[in-house]
């Protein structure tokens, strides 16, 4: 008899419904949105955390996926039929092959209005295909920063430099004083040689200007252009001078980019120097992250040209719609304001482009003075390996980088880099 009681009571409970009838009804009543993304991890958790104060206000609920395959996957998903209602693009390139394909909705007129009052132009020029309007950007990154151990510099009576003229006699002090100016490092997997397509892009834009950047990312300025062969060689002075960099070629080639900056924080620094994107805090040691003010220093890398100033270099997430429905636009017109990106900016890690943004929301001078440089900065452009077609953009530039800084000849490497781009 305990049995039969036994097997009763377990296909009762078994068979018991999880929610009751109200409870049901609620949930299949909730509106939902999904987004497909490129953020994992910590940055997935910080996003999710960002966007709570929407879901608590709506009722809506917002369920991200994130995947380091994204670039691939979302492609798979849009072709297939099952995309997602929105999707944050790390790359151009994607919202323009999409837009090519009429896979997105186009940003409707009170979106517009948002963009319009809480973006400087540039922003919505980037998420526009064809004069029509389709991406939002969200986090961005700004790249054209060096960083540098504030405390050791203050001893060893290194100061900022502010054109390149005084930064190439800060290298030749620190040089003459025993210390190597630069820690480089272009290793990353399959993407080996990004870190130094953004040098090149920083040194363009600084030699060539904004005009002859947008030509070269469009592809009617050649790789195998005077323009691009400067630019060549105002990085080659640094890099392929064993002086100027930690370790020399061979440190640079199989380095990691988020390793690089070790040289930076040893007692007492083997490297004084660090070129990288604002993201870069995140891969810095414990401690000095949990002193950051203190025991880092950053400066924008310093004009070439003074009729080009100092621009400045990035990227970001621009989001797009696939599926329109009103609570998809919700969503998309909340990504559009300052309280989007509140709480990430508050927790770190990541800026944001919005005009009216409080800068005290940052959790450090260093944050503030990075968001404040990106947002009030006259020349933007975007990373522009990110723009091109990716044969080249993510190929043969990346790969061009690798073989350059190995030993093959600049005109032989620029060349080879122009013979790829599609035709």
């Amino acid at each position: 008899m305990k049995k039969v009681l036994m097997i009763a009571l377990i296909i009762a409970i078994v068979a018991m419904p999880i929610f009751s009838a109200g409870q049901a009804e609620k949930v299949s009543a909730q509106k939902t949105v999904t987004v497909f993304g490129a953020f994992v991890d910590e940055e997935a958790h910080r996003f999710e955390e960002a966007i709570r104060p929407f879901e608590e206000k709506t009722g809506i609920k917002v369920i991200y996926e994130g995947s380091k395959d994204f670039e691939t996957l979302i492609s798979v998903r849009v072709e297939g039929g099952n995309a997602p209602d929105i999707a944050g693009l790390p790359q151009p390139g994607l919202m323009l092959n999409f837009a090519e394909k009429g896979k997105l909705v186009p940003i409707w007129s009170s979106l517009g209005a948002l963009i319009d009052k809480n973006y400087a132009p540039v922003w919505r020029d980037l998420g526009s295909y064809k004069g029509t309007t389709y991406g939002v950007f969200h986090r961005v990154n700004a790249k054209s920063f060096v960083w540098y151990p504030k405390k050791a510099w203050a001893k060893a009576g290194y100061t900022v430099p502010k054109t390149w003229d005084e930064l190439n006699r800060l290298m030749d002090r620190m040089v003459a004083n025993g210390h190597t100016p630069w820690a480089v490092g272009i290793e990353s997997g399959g993407a080996t040689g990004w870190v130094g397509t953004d040098w090149i892009e920083d040194i363009m834009l600084r030699t060539a200007g904004p005009e002859k950047y947008d030509r070269w990312v469009s592809g009617e300025l050649g790789f195998n252009s005077p323009e691009v062969k400067a630019a060549f060689e105002v990085l080659g002075k640094i890099w392929l001078d064993p002086r100027y960099v930690y370790g020399g070629k061979n440190y640079i080639l199989t380095t990691s980019f988020g390793d690089a900056q070790e040289p930076l924080f040893t007692n007492p620094p083997k490297a004084w120097m660090h070129r990288q994107g604002n993201f870069i805090t995140g891969f810095f040691p414990e401690e000095v992250q949990e002193s950051l003010e203190d025991e880092v220093g950053v400066f924008a890398l310093p004009a070439i040209d003074v009729q080009f100033g100092i621009p400045v270099l990035g990227g970001g997430d621009q989001f797009v719609v696939f599926n329109d429905r009103p609570e998809v636009r919700q969503f998309m017109e909340f990504l559009a304001t300052w309280e989007s990106g509140k709480l990430w900016a508050q927790a770190g890690g990541a800026l944001f482009p919005y005009l009216d943004q409080d800068l005290r929301a940052y959790p450090n001078a260093i944050e503030r003075s990075l968001a404040e440089a990106l947002v009030n900065a006259k020349v933007f452009r975007f990373d522009a390996s990110d723009l091109m077609p990716a044969q080249v953009g993510a190929g043969t530039f990346w790969s061009g980088i690798v073989d350059w800084v190995g030993g093959k000849s600049l005109d032989a490497v620029l060349s080879d880099i122009q013979r790829s781009w599609p035709k």
